[in-house]
């Protein structure tokens, strides 16, 4: 038996709001857009519209611009400011041209000179409701990035992680290029995400090119595209990444990679917002805001001619400094729980719950060259490859293992016994997760003897 043919989704009936001091007026249009399929409510009453407009459900405001008590200039502020998107389209005698093109300025939609067709203005509502929902959908894709790539995910509580996610919430509502420095693995294109998330553009592309994978001329090629013909193989005309981040962000990792040549070009985009595909004798205009990474000293390499000076004024406009692993140490315990979690996740059939307080311990001492990223591979293997709930210190890897098990705060250094003390009483309470009972018991003092020490100032040495 076949299936009853589907019905169509009913379309949605839109509210408008028609305002004209001539109600006569008023009804007409409203009769002409609900023949037209919209649900329309006259009202001839500046007074009438403001309650509507702060009450009630309002798709579109259709109203006159000349109106006594409350003009359509006025109605406009008070649609935006209780609705913002709601779009808002004025009526007006040809005498009041130059008023309506103000409106425009102000936010209106469109206007209409009077008399118009009923049809004109339907026309008109619809394209508004179509970009309307896409602004809205664009809102909504912004809220789901932020939450994504919120700050929150910059794990950590350290000192150094407090500023760096200071700085982005300062810098991500500009436009200015942002430069981040940092070694391999400390989370570069993770903060570059971050800001691009928290920016208005968050909902435009965010495209990623690390310019150490590609040779020059393929590059070239990948960020400034290319016209049919431009070289050998070019069979078809493609966009750059630069033009197919219009509105967006380019993230250009490994930065100081780049060759002379294109570094040129690069400069040249940023002092003009212009585009020059290979092989074209015409630019484009581009918007784009850039941020590049890298793990380089750029005024050291700028020194020995490997990279533009003039460019670097360019790119660090604002510059992020991430911290490696080793300096905020003291963050590790929290981003051994998210990895774990988040291992876990990625193998449900993994036995692992934690690591044991020696493995931590030795987790604390290494160096992690290859930083957070080198921690996440290294509980992601262990996750993987476990076979008890605990993960013992053996299972670490042989690098880790060989670390000494003296605190790092300790190393290289000669300290007054109080000073050690308070020390060795932190590092106990961090190794345990900051649960003062538990590393009280374990120093076997009382509790309030371990609550003074973590409160104490460092002396100077005598």
């Amino acid at each position: 038996m076949a299936p009853p043919p589907t019905q169509p989704a009913a379309k949605i009936r839109r509210r408008v709001l028609v305002v004209d001091d001539q109600m006569a007026m008023a009804e007409m249009v409203a009769d002409g857009l609900t023949e037209k399929g919209f649900e329309a409510q006259p009202v001839a009453s500046s007074q009438d519209a403001v309650r509507w407009l702060e009450q009630e459900r309002v798709d579109a405001l259709v109203t006159d611009l000349r109106m006594p008590s409350l003009d359509g200039l006025a109605l406009l502020a008070i649609s935006k400011r209780t609705a913002p998107l709601r779009p808002v389209i004025l009526m007006t005698a040809f005498s009041a041209v130059d008023t309506a093109i103000e409106a425009i300025r102000q936010g209106a939609y469109h206007y209409l000179t009077k008399p118009f067709k009923v049809e004109e203005l339907a026309l008109f509502l619809d394209r508004a409701f179509d970009e309307a929902s896409v602004r809205h959908e664009a809102a909504a894709l912004r809220r789901v990035l932020q939450d994504r790539f919120s700050l929150e995910n910059l794990l950590g509580g350290s000192a150094a992680m407090r500023e760096v996610r200071d700085l982005i919430e300062r810098v991500a509502d500009s436009a200015a290029p942002v430069l981040i420095c940092g070694e391999t693995g400390t989370g570069k294109g993770v903060v570059a995400r971050a800001i691009h998330a928290r920016s208005p553009r968050a909902a435009a592309p965010f495209v990623s090119l690390n310019c150490a994978a590609l040779p020059e001329a393929l590059l070239e090629s990948e960020l400034f595209g290319h016209v049919k013909g431009a070289f050998t193989n070019a069979t078809a005309t493609r966009i750059g990444l630069l033009e197919g981040a219009d509105g967006g962000t380019l993230f250009l990792d490994e930065i100081a990679e780049m060759a002379l040549s294109l570094q040129a070009k690069l400069l040249h985009v940023l002092e003009n917002g212009a585009v020059r595909a290979v092989g074209s004798n015409k630019e484009r205009n581009v918007d784009v805001r850039i941020i590049a990474a890298t793990h380089r000293n750029l005024r050291q390499r700028a020194k020995t001619g490997a990279f533009r000076e003039d460019l670097i004024y360019r790119l660090d406009v604002v510059n992020l400094e991430m911290p490696p692993l080793r300096d905020r140490i003291e963050d590790l315990p929290e981003l051994v729980e998210h990895f774990l979690a988040l291992s876990k996740r990625r193998y449900p059939r993994s036995t692992v719950e934690r690591f044991s307080a020696e493995a931590l311990a030795r987790m604390s001492n290494y160096q992690w060259p290859g930083n957070v990223r080198e921690l996440e591979h290294c509980i992601e293997r262990l996750v993987l490859l476990g076979r008890e709930p605990e993960v013992p210190v053996e299972r670490l890897p042989q690098t880790v293992i060989s670390t000494p098990t003296t605190p790092a705060a300790f190393q290289g250094e000669i300290l007054p016994l109080r000073e050690i003390g308070r020390r060795y009483a932190r590092w106990a309470y961090e190794q345990v997760g900051g649960k003062k009972t538990v590393a009280a018991e374990r120093l076997q003092i009382d509790f309030k003897t371990l609550s003074k020490m973590l409160l104490a100032e460092s002396e100077d040495p005598a």
